[in-house]
């Protein structure tokens, strides 16, 4: 049998949703997690325990798969190079996940190449910062280059005094931070686009995703009343930018929606891998990023992304009061029978990430009783019961 082995690093919830789509192409899937607890583990039935930044255990778990893709962007880019030296197939590969590691080097890799971002500096220094504030204007936004997800890493910097109070943030594990100015946007936005070796891409609808506390709490595919011309140009960027980085399988570019400016959008940040704002796809669209971005690291033509509906909503759901997720399935179910509910496997903890709902508007009209129907089993799933969302 010719089937190739992939080998996931990472055994987070995005590793763990590759599982069914390597199941259906008749793939094998493997897993490096990082804990015993590793919510991919119980999907994955090979799913060794090992530190990525350990050389040793990632080049053990690369010699025995076909393709090496990640559940998140973190591994080592010196390990990554040094398995490309030794044949290992990586997608993508470390000159491309460079620019999602460390978001200097996004920022500096996407300006050069005349791609729209915010403006921003490199500051080491309150200084610096107080510096970069009084040109361009108060307040503006500081973020560790590195480590920074769902709302971590970041802070609002209101004005001179605030500057100096972040201190406590130079000099410890970042020689330089970064600084940027604070964007007026009217919402976000996420353009999807898939990639393979070959250099065939595929785009997704641009979605609407929402933000609470810095993190993704629903998205709405397509994103609704979205100028066609800013869509287009949101679709082209993301492909210019999977292009000039040479990214492979899938790419989230997450942006700024600026109505008036530019072509109406700037670039926030970068995901060379499956994205929480495509998790709509997998109920919603003929082929999910699931599958599309297997497809595209084994260099398979790639998949129809149509919706299957006029809208398809996506809700999260974190931790919260109810630990028994399973025992509020019966009344989100009823409640919400056209709803289909995603759990990830990871125990209850307040704020953690834990699962999402997807459901799908057939009609324009349906789109408020769609987004109530995932609101509401959401709800359900987190609470317990159904309580004022």
């Amino acid at each position: 049998m010719s089937f190739p082995v992939i080998g996931v690093v990472g055994g987070g919830q995005l590793a763990r949703m590759m599982a069914p789509a390597a199941v259906a192409l008749g793939c094998q899937i493997t897993v490096l997690a990082e804990s015993e607890d590793g919510c991919a583990r119980t999907a994955i039935p090979t799913a060794p325990v090992g530190d990525y930044r350990d050389y040793a255990a990632l080049s053990a778990f690369a010699q025995n798969v076909d393709v090496l893709t990640f559940d998140h962007e973190h591994v080592p880019y010196e390990h990554l190079v040094a398995l490309q030296e030794l044949g290992v197939n990586v997608q993508p590969g470390p000159e491309a996940l460079r620019y999602a590691q460390d978001k200097l080097v996004m920022r500096e890799g996407l300006g050069s190449r005349g791609l729209p971002v915010p403006e921003w500096a490199a500051v080491a220094t309150p200084e610096e910062l107080v510096e970069f504030g009084d040109r361009i204007g108060w307040p503006v936004i500081l973020k560790t280059p590195r480590g920074g997800y769902d709302g971590k890493g970041v802070r609002v910097i209101a004005d001179q005094q605030a500057a100096h109070d972040a201190a406590d943030w130079f000099g410890k594990d970042f020689p330089h931070l970064l600084a940027e100015a604070m964007v007026p946007f009217s919402r976000e936005l996420s353009a999807q686009v898939a990639r393979t070796p070959s250099g065939t891409m595929k785009c997704y609808p641009v979605v609407e995703s929402t933000q609470v506390d810095g993190i993704c709490d629903e998205v709405i595919a397509p994103a609704p009343n979205i100028d066609p011309k800013v869509a287009e140009a949101a679709q082209k960027c993301a492909m210019d930018v999977a292009e000039a980085l040479d990214v492979t399988g899938m790419l989230a570019v997450e942006l700024f929606e600026t109505p008036g400016v530019g072509e109406g959008f700037l670039i926030n940040e970068l995901a060379m891998r499956p994205h929480n704002s495509g998790h709509w796809s997998i109920d919603g669209s003929i082929t999910s990023q699931f599958e599309q971005h297997l497809r595209a690291i084994l260099d398979l033509p790639l998949g129809e992304t149509t919706p299957l509906g006029a809208y398809v909503i996506m809700k999260n759901y974190l931790g919260g009061k109810n630990e028994d997720l399973y025992a509020a399935y019966p009344a989100a179910m009823a409640h919400a029978p056209a709803a289909k509910i995603h759990a990830y496997g990871k125990s209850v903890r307040p704020g953690r990430k834990i699962g999402h709902v997807n459901t799908i508007a057939h009609t324009e009209a349906d789109l408020a009783a769609a987004r109530a129907a995932a609101h509401e089993a959401a709800a359900i799933i987190r609470d317990g019961a159904l309580e004022k969302d």
